[in-house]
C-alpha cells in the first residue's frame, strides 16, 4: 500500500493537466512562483549532475512581449487566410499571467562530450531528458498551487528574437516555453490507453 506521502505526490501528478484557458491572475504571489522554480532548478536531477537546464521567468509586460514577438514571427510565415486561428492561439497564451522559458546550456553539453568522448553522441539526448524533467516538475508544482499551464514549442522560429530581447547567452538553446495563469476553464477529458499495454511486471 502506498504511503500517505506517495499518495500526495501522485495526486499532484494527476492534477497536472494541459490548460489553455488562462487569465492574467495568479492565486499565489510572484515570490512563491520564483521559489518553486528555484527549488526545481536546484533539486531536479540531471545526467552526470550536469545542471545544464536554464530557466527564464517572464511576468507582466515581459510575458506579453514574448507572445507579441511570437505572433509577429508567425504572421510573416503563415498564409493570411489561415492566420485567424493562429492569432486566437497567440491571444490565449498572452491572456495568461506569465511564461517560463526552458533552455539548455550547450556549453555544458559540449564540455561533457569532450570530457567523456565514449558517450559524446548521447549527451544531447540526456540534456533533453534533463530539460523535460524540469518542465514536468515545474508544471506539476504550479498545478498544485492552482495555476494552469501548457507547454509550447515555437523554437527555433523565435530563438534569435528571444535571445536579442532578453540578452540570452548565445550558448543557451531554447527548448520549450510554458504560458501559465489562473485557469478560466477546466482541462478537457483525457483518454488513457490500457495500462497493461504500457506497464509490465516480471517476478
Amino acid at each position: 500500500m502506498a504511503s500517505t506521502t506517495s499518495n500526495a505526490f501522485l495526486s499532484g501528478i494527476r492534477e497536472r493537466r494541459t490548460i489553455y484557458a488562462l487569465s492574467k491572475e495568479s492565486p499565489i504571489p510572484d515570490s512563491r512562483i520564483e521559489e518553486i522554480i528555484s527549488d526545481a532548478v536546484k533539486h531536479t536531477p540531471s545526467a552526470f549532475n550536469s545542471q545544464s537546464t536554464r530557466i527564464v521567468l517572464l511576468l507582466g509586460e515581459q510575458h506579453d512581449k514574448l507572445w507579441d514577438i511570437t505572433t509577429q514571427v508567425l504572421k510573416a510565415i503563415v498564409p493570411a487566410e489561415q492566420f485567424e486561428s493562429t492569432q486566437q492561439k497567440m491571444d490565449s497564451f498572452k491572456a495568461g499571467y506569465g511564461s517560463i522559458l526552458f533552455f539548455e546550456d550547450e556549453s555544458i553539453v559540449e564540455g561533457l562530450q569532450a570530457q567523456f568522448p565514449t558517450y559524446q553522441d548521447r549527451f544531447p539526448d540526456w540534456s533533453q531528458h534533463t530539460n523535460a524533467m524540469h518542465q514536468f516538475v515545474i508544471w506539476t508544482a504550479l498545478a498544485n498551487e492552482g495555476l494552469g499551464a501548457s507547454l509550447q514549442h515555437y523554437n527555433p522560429l523565435i530563438d534569435e528574437k528571444v535571445k536579442n530581447e532578453w540578452s540570452i547567452p548565445e550558448k543557451w538553446k531554447l527548448i520549450a516555453h510554458m504560458p501559465f495563469g489562473k485557469p478560466t476553464a477546466p482541462a478537457g477529458e483525457k483518454q488513457f490507453k490500457p495500462i497493461e499495454e504500457r506497464f509490465k511486471v516480471f517476478k
